[in-house]
Formats: C-alpha cells, structure tokens, sequence
C-alpha cells in the first residue's frame, strides 16, 4: 500500500507549505504566494485527479464517467467561485469570475481537445504505418454533444445582454442535473482502464483502496479549500507588484495550474492509443464548465451579496463571444464523430494567435473567423445537425433497460 500512495504523499508534501502558511496567517510577497498556494492548488489536483479514477473501480456506469469529470475540474471551481462571490461585495472582482471561466473554456479546447488529437493521430499513425487523418469517435458521444450544443446556443444569451442572470444560472444547473441524470441511464459498463499512480490504488485490496480513496478526496479537497482564496488573491496583488495585466494572470494560469492533472491524464491516454477515451473525457469537462460552472457564478456572486445578475463589461463580453465562437466551431467539426487533424492544428493555431493579436480588435477578428469556420463547417455536416442536438432528449433500449436497472437497485 506504501508504494501505491507514494506519489500521494509526494503530492500531498509538496502542498504542505500552503496549509501551513494559510493557517499561520502568514502572508507572502505576492510573486512568492503565486508559487506556493499555486503549487499546493496543482499538487492537491493530482491527488483529487488520481482518487477520482481509482474510484472508477468501486463505481460503474455512465454517472461515474459524468461525476468523475466533474471532481477532476474542482479545484478550478473552487478559485472561480471564489471571484464570483467575492465579486459580490467587492465590484472589483467582478472581470476576474469572467476572466477565470472564459480562458479555463479556450484552454481545455484550444490546447486540450487540439493536443489530445494530434498526439493520438500521430500515435496511430505510427502503429498503422500510415497517415491517419482524424481521431473517430464511437456513436455514444453524440448525446455527449448534444448537451454541449444545447449549451453553446444558450450560451449566447450572456454576450448578447451583457449578462450572467440568476435565471439563466439556475437554468443551467437544472440542465446539468438533467445531464447526470441522462449519464446515469447511458449503460456504459466497460472496465475502467487506469494509468499511473490510479492503477496502483485501483489494484489495492477493497476495503484498503476504498480508504485511501475516500482519504485522498478528503484530504485534498481541504487543501484546494485552504488554498484557493490565498492564490485567487495573489494573483490579482502579484500582476500589481509585477506589472502584470491582473485579468491575463487570472485568465491563463489559474486554470492552467488547476487543469493540469485532467490534462496530463488525458494526454496519457492518447499517447497509449485511447484516444477516443481521452478526448471523451475532455468533452465531458467542457458540458460540465458550459453548464455547472457558468451556472454558478450567478449563484455565488449572490451570496456574496450581489443583485440578481452578474453584469459584464465590454472586455468581458468580448471575452465571452470569443469563449462562445470557439466552442461552436469546434463542436460544429465534431458533428460527424470525427476530429480531423486539420480542425485540431486549427484550433490550436488560432489559440497561440489570441496571444499575438491582444486587443479588441484582435478578439472580434478571431471571433469572426471561428464562426465563418463553424458555419463552413455547419453546412458540410448538415445533416447531422438535428440528430445531435434532439441525442440528449431521446430514449434508446439500452436507456430503458439501464433505468430498469436502477429501479430494481
């Protein structure tokens, strides 16, 4: 058991001076507290990443793919959240809660699904001997997108009114429940396949990885607590010291340091040869980010003491129609099931350009050329258009007979 929980106890040693300066009260130079409250939020990451697929193991079906996705992006919960409801009495943390969520949402698709797909196709190709064009999905990942699609369309609501509303906010909650209750009857029942420290918590005898299990989510998820507000704060006090734009710090390396984990793993995948499961997984993070997290912020920026709508200003609509734009174009690609190579060096070119092309202007041209990609896109794959978006309000067999299933249970 020692040695399956040795990069546990690594993890857990290098978050060790997070806690303890969070519960000293002792406060680091700004730059410092981005270095150590980051590398605690990262480490306690990996921890939480690597309990949520070892629980695969004592958890079966399409619920436990849905939750597991939703545990491993946590952390970048918890440093959003926490600008949303901070927002709430203080006005200005209001573009932070936009900033984090907006490049959370282009980072996973920009550099997650693009990389995930160039590494698995080259993968292929190396195995095949010959040049595979693009990464197939199976036919289940169609209500998978049919969420997501539902999700884009609405999401244009918040850039067109300049708006987070709690409606809206509560609108998508329930339709993220809805998802998980979708997940729960989808019958995926096939072995977990585990990777690195997972597989050896996942190979432990019941009661011993039920413990480390149960354990390992406790422990870290009073460390992303304890760390979370610390590095959220020193961010915005570190880009003042440095003279660092505040919003691009909150923007890129917040979610960049919390995402990490769910990154690594799924780039693992693709470089086995999975990757379908990996970039499943992947889409899987964006439905929830689309919806639970969008869906929260309104909810947190309440409690926090703020009216009923988490108002945006122009450089955070802009931010936002340039979030949306992206994520249609491309799911408007993956309407077919299949990720061809071109779309994924698209996406991963136009990604590097935004750091080129700052600026309104920059982000309007981008937008418009995402969406002149998406509608290309859109009309060559008409005719799947309609079967995607109706996937997650349709019954199939095995629907009916996972639901009898939990009935009986």
């Amino acid at each position: 058991m020692i040695r399956a929980l040795r990069p546990v106890l690594l993890c857990l040693l290098a978050a060790v001076p997070a806690v303890v300066l969070r519960l000293s009260g002792v406060h680091p130079s700004p730059p410092l507290a981005i270095v150590v409250f980051g590398l605690g939020v990262v480490a306690a990451s990996f921890v939480l990443a690597w309990a949520a697929e070892a629980a695969e193991v004592d958890i079966s079906g399409g619920l436990a793919i849905a939750l597991l996705a939703v545990i491993a992006v946590l952390p970048e919960y918890a440093v959003d959240l926490y600008f949303a409801h901070t927002a709430g009495s203080n006005p200005e943390y209001v573009p932070y809660a936009a900033a984090n969520m907006t490049g959370s949402n282009r980072l996973l698709l920009g550099l997650g699904w693009s990389s995930v797909a160039l590494i698995s196709l080259y993968v292929a190709s190396r195995r095949s001997g010959r040049t595979v064009k693009a990464l197939v999905l199976d036919s289940g990942y169609k209500r998978e997108l049919g969420f997501l699609a539902v999700a884009s369309v609405v999401a244009f609501i918040i850039p067109v009114t300049g708006q987070i509303h709690l409606v809206l906010g509560i609108a998508l909650l329930a339709f993220f429940a809805y998802y998980l209750w979708r997940a729960a009857a989808s019958g995926h029942d096939e072995e977990p396949d585990l990777i690195g420290p997972a597989a050896l918590i996942g190979g432990l005898p019941t009661v011993q990885r039920r413990t480390a299990v149960i354990s390992m989510f406790l422990v870290a998820a009073a460390v992303i607590l304890l760390a979370a507000e610390p590095f959220a704060n020193s961010l915005v006090e570190g880009g003042k010291a440095l003279g660092i734009d505040q919003f691009l710090l909150v923007q890129w390396l917040a979610p960049l340091a919390s995402e990490a984990p769910e990154f690594i793993v799924a780039i693992l995948f693709a470089w086995r040869g999975k990757g379908a499961a990996a970039l499943g997984l992947l889409i899987s993070a964006k439905v929830n980010q689309w919806t639970l997290l969008i869906g929260s912020l309104p909810i947190a920026y309440g409690i926090g003491g703020g009216p009923a709508s988490l108002a945006l200003d122009g450089r955070q609509v802009e931010e936002f129609l340039l979030t949306a734009t992206q994520t249609v174009m491309a799911l408007a690609v993956l309407l077919t099931l299949r990720f061809p190579r071109w779309a994924a060096w698209t996406l991963l070119g136009l990604f590097a350009v935004q750091f080129a092309i700052p600026g309104q202007t920059g982000r309007y041209i981008l937008s418009g050329i995402y969406l002149a990609l998406a509608i290309a896109a859109l009309i060559r794959n008409r005719r799947e258009v309609l079967p995607i978006i109706t996937a997650p309000f349709r019954r199939t067999a095995k629907d009916e007979e996972r639901s009898d299933e939990l009935v009986g249970v």
